[in-house]
């Protein structure tokens, strides 16, 4: 899409204004933008920058100190790097940043495990792997609560799902 000031370079700046539901939109070059008054006090953010506030939401002087002077063993990355550029700098820095990664990762997405799809060539040993943790999780319930009926069929269920996973050659852990 052409700039609709200038007509000759391409639009990157979309505003839309919706002023007594009467909606007007407006596409123009960095360039044009940069003549009106209405981009003037807009400033762009970057993802970094939205999970950096994330980052600094809640964290307390204490873990500022800690993050501030300890470095991932592996890469020598250290967490202020890692809020500056929004990418840590090996695997180890998962584990070893996990104190301050992971109560960000609930903030954002309220869970800190993977639950995505399952990619199909894969996915069924995958899925038995996924029904047989939750029925676990179903049994501790069940047998904490004292349904002890209720928990021999999910003993039942649980048995039969671990007897098709071992026939697909995969070891229960």
């Amino acid at each position: 899409m052409l700039c609709e000031e200038c007509r000759q370079r391409q639009a990157t700046v979309h505003m839309t204004k919706i002023i007594n539901n009467m909606r007007s939109e407006i596409h123009l070059c960095e360039q044009c933008a940069s003549n009106h008054e209405e981009f003037a006090s807009i400033t762009p953010f970057s993802m970094n920058d939205l999970i950096a506030s994330f980052m600094d939401m809640g964290a307390g002087h204490q873990a500022f100190l800690r993050s501030a002077t300890v470095k991932c063993p592996a890469c020598g990355m250290d967490y202020a790097r890692f809020k500056q550029s929004g990418m840590l700098g090996c695997r180890e820095c998962y584990q070893h940043f996990s104190n301050e990664l992971l109560p960000v990762l609930r903030k954002i997405q309220s869970r800190t495990e993977h639950s995505g799809k399952v990619p199909k060539r894969s996915g069924s040993s995958l899925l038995l792997k996924k029904q047989i943790k939750e029925l676990r999780q179903e049994l501790k319930i069940a047998v904490e609560t004292e349904a002890f009926e209720r928990a021999a069929e999910i003993r039942d269920r649980l048995k039969a799902l671990e007897a098709s996973y071992r026939e697909q050659g995969r070891d229960i852990k």
